[in-house]
């Protein structure tokens, strides 16, 4: 492989201009796709196996035009002190609101709250509902301003008005000025690390093309492919952060190069072939972690992961072709490195010169590994302890900040009719099998009515064909309680007596129900993702590094950091701890999403760090140093870039924290911290640690496994016997010139 990225580099650089103008041809084109495409609709949220799904599809088929996928909007009035809503001045205000309501071109009905039994027992709030029939995300925004203005006018005159529902939803802003902080510190980063503007915006340039193309083609394809917001965003976030970090391996490769003495062309085509396969093989593990979340089996989930591991391949090819066209394009301007300490070295006096800080932390642990090793693995243990006390759900209205309407009108539901009502739970009785349906629907009704939790059971709403019926469960306690949980339990295992004695098959439905078993059939997935993800990689890395032991640390130590990055999450997001620094304005359970996608993503970027420093490591060992020896060498020319790359994730990842939308921010502050903890504690402390104690033993491998695996030259060996036969070359020319002579 070294040599086969070698000459593709070199290719690159000579043939700068055709490898330029094909990237950005790419560019221009998703870009057009991406402004012709016509714009994305509402993605579709299903959970394929799941009860609550099941029952979804069985309203949709039984209940033909009941629009049960119709985005809904709630009006919540409130009367004023000493007033209630049943008098004479506020009946009519809800009266006109609901008539204005009523005209709209996409509502299919609105519910008058005063014969709909809408009203709080004090009788000073009220509500109505208003059924769309197209998708909240799909509202015309003539739609949505109707519902607002209706509710301006019924607040003018002096009600507590505020809206609920997802017809307000609309796609979160994400967080644009926190993004161009995290590239400006990258671009900080980069200059301080590369020496020159010009080295420090080529891998900024590659990196937002990488992107654009990603960003764009997912655009282009959202309508088609039913792709949300948060895909690109997410494909956004990785894509800018391993394309940023992917060339700056390559670069500081290529000015290592010509600190050698090479011309730019062979250091170009070194670069790529040396540091390009170590980027090769960790944008392969990115993917591996990424496109194995399909494992899951959660279509919204999927396609998330696919997008980004596409964004990642693209930011991988990137690298390895446009990196070397424009550090052919730079000329001098890339400087080799060290050029300035060698300078500084010669004006300083004799012996005075201190070893770079890498080397001196590297010659540190080594001094002290089993030290380094229990403290490092302690913290790390340590700052782990509140993932035992994860919780799990989906956001809703009651997650969202309090200065929004949607929130104000979640907290007067729960004040005026007691917080499970906004998480009503729909029971669906399919009794096309009993022998008397409306007999089935009372049993599973009364025996639920008996249920602990439970506030209100409504009557049996049957279908045309009178063989399937709804009935709507008001819990007693909020939706993300495990009270509700328990509940929706207790209403299964319930049916299953029914099934027995009717014949009726009971399923339990919802929103609340939908978040319970989302939450279930991911808690179920991680452990089969984990095994998927890291055994494939675990395979990856032995032919990588040919060692067992050293792909086994790297796992286990990637483990340490997530859980240390998913308890770090709990304290801030769940318990509330410095939750005020980073504007978490309410906490609550931790996205269902977020330790599977977490686990996913923070493998890969984990693998990134561990193939760019023991690779080095490896390629030192392999050229003869002692194994202590060989850990100061590749930390010498690995451990600042490995550095630098860690702020500049940290930096693109932590950017997105200022997004209003609730997962980006928690997702971006779990890659931001996983990766402080993995790069700066597990790969520079934990790992340099293990080797140090292990010695020799880190780079064994069973004879017969050695001879069965491909030979990948990660270590740039093929490129020793060009050297060797330039060398044989140079001097076959010189003995013919001393003939000639």
């Amino acid at each position: 492989m070294a040599t086969f990225l070698y000459k593709l580099g070199r290719l690159a650089f000579r043939r700068r201009h055709f490898v330029a103008l094909i990237w950005v041809a790419l560019l221009t084109l998703a870009g057009v796709g991406a402004a012709s495409a016509p714009s994305a609709g509402s993605t579709s949220f299903s959970i394929p196996g799941t009860e609550a799904q099941k029952a979804f599809d069985l309203l949709e088929q039984r209940f033909p035009g009941a629009s049960a996928d119709g985005g809904t909007g709630r009006i919540v009035f409130k009367a004023p002190e000493g007033e209630k809503m049943t008098d004479a001045a506020n009946k009519a205000t809800v009266a006109k609101t609901v008539k204005e309501l009523s005209d709209g071109s996409e509502v299919v009905s609105v519910t008058d709250p005063f014969t709909t039994n809408a009203v709080s027992k004090d009788g000073t709030v009220a509500y109505t509902s208003v059924k769309y029939d197209a998708p909240g995300m799909e509202l015309a925004d003539s739609t949505r301003d109707a519902l607002e203005k209706a509710g301006d006018e019924a607040r003018a005159t002096g009600l507590t008005v505020d809206i609920g529902g997802d017809a307000l939803q609309a796609a979160a802003e994400p967080g644009a000025a926190g993004e161009i902080i995290g590239i400006a510190i990258a671009a900080v980063v980069l200059v301080i690390t590369l020496g020159s503007l010009v080295a420090a915006g080529l891998p900024l340039l590659t990196a937002i093309i990488g992107v654009g193309i990603g960003v764009s083609t997912i655009t282009a394809l959202a309508n088609a492919l039913d792709l949300g917001d948060t895909t690109s965003t997410l494909a956004l976030m990785i894509g800018l952060a391993v394309g940023i970090d992917y060339a700056l391996f390559i670069v500081s490769r290529y000015r290592g190069e010509l600190a050698e003495g090479r011309d730019r062309e062979e250091a170009a085509g070194r670069a790529t072939g040396t540091a390009g396969s170590a980027v090769v093989f960790a944008g392969l593990t990115v993917v591996i972690a990424l496109a194995g979340l399909a494992v899951v089996n959660v279509p919204m989930l999927t396609k998330m992961g696919l997008a980004a591991a596409g964004t990642v391949v693209v930011a991988v090819l990137i690298a390895l072709t446009m990196v070397p066209a424009l550090l052919g394009y730079a000329g001098r301007k890339v400087r080799p490195a060290g050029e300035k300490r060698k300078a500084n070295k010669t004006k300083a006096p004799e012996g005075q010169t201190k070893p770079a800080l890498g080397v001196r932390w590297a010659s540190f642990v080594i001094r002290r590994p089993a030290a380094v090793l229990l403290l490092g693995v302690l913290g790390l243990g340590a700052i782990a302890v509140p993932a035992t006390q994860l919780e799990l759900g989906l956001p809703d209205d009651g997650s969202q900040p309090t200065s929004t309407t949607q929130r104000r009108a979640y907290d007067l539901l729960s004040e005026g009719f007691g917080p499970g009502f906004n998480g009503p739970l729909m029971i669906v009785v399919d009794a096309r099998n009993s022998d008397d349906p409306k007999a089935a629907a009372t049993t599973v009704a009364d025996g639920i009515k008996d249920l602990k939790d439970v506030v209100t059971v409504t009557p049996a709403t049957f279908n045309k064909a009178g063989d399937t019926a709804m009935i709507t469960v008001i819990p007693d306690s909020k939706p993300s309680s495990t009270q509700t949980e328990d509940l929706v339990h207790a209403i299964r295992d319930q049916g299953a007596d029914v099934k027995a004695d009717t014949d009726a098959n009971v399923l339990v439905t919802g929103t609340t129900a939908m978040n319970i078993d989302f939450s279930q059939k991911l808690n179920d997935a991680l452990v089969p993702y984990l095994g998927l993800v890291v055994g494939l990689a675990f395979l990856l890395l032995i032919v990588v590094f040919r060692s067992i032991l050293v792909p086994l640390k790297a796992a286990l130590g990637f483990l340490l950091s997530v859980l240390a990055a998913l308890g770090a999450v709990v304290a801030v997001f769940q318990w509330g701890w410095l939750s005020g620094l980073i504007g978490v304005e309410e906490t609550g359970p931790i996205m269902s999403m977020m330790p599977i996608f977490m686990v996913g993503v923070v493998f890969g970027l984990a693998m990134d760090y561990e193939v760019f420093l023991v690779t080095r490591i490896r390629e030192a060992y392999v050229h003869g140093e002692s194994p202590s020896q060989a850990i100061v060498t590749g930390f010498r020319h690995s451990s600042r870039v490995v550095v630098a790359a860690a702020i500049i994730m940290m930096a693109v990842f932590g950017g997105f924290i200022s997004s209003s939308e609730s997962m980006i921010k928690m997702i971006g502050f779990g890659l931001a911290i996983a990766v402080f903890f993995d790069a700066f504690v597990v790969r520079m402390a934990i790992v340099p640690a293990v080797l140090a104690l292990l010695g020799k033993k880190a780079w064994w491998l069973p004879k017969w496994l050695d001879r069965a695996l491909p030979n990948v030259d990660v270590e740039g060996e093929g490129l020793r016997s060009l050297d060797d036969d330039k060398k044989d070359d140079d001097k076959k020319d010189e003995d013919r010139e001393l003939v000639r002579v």
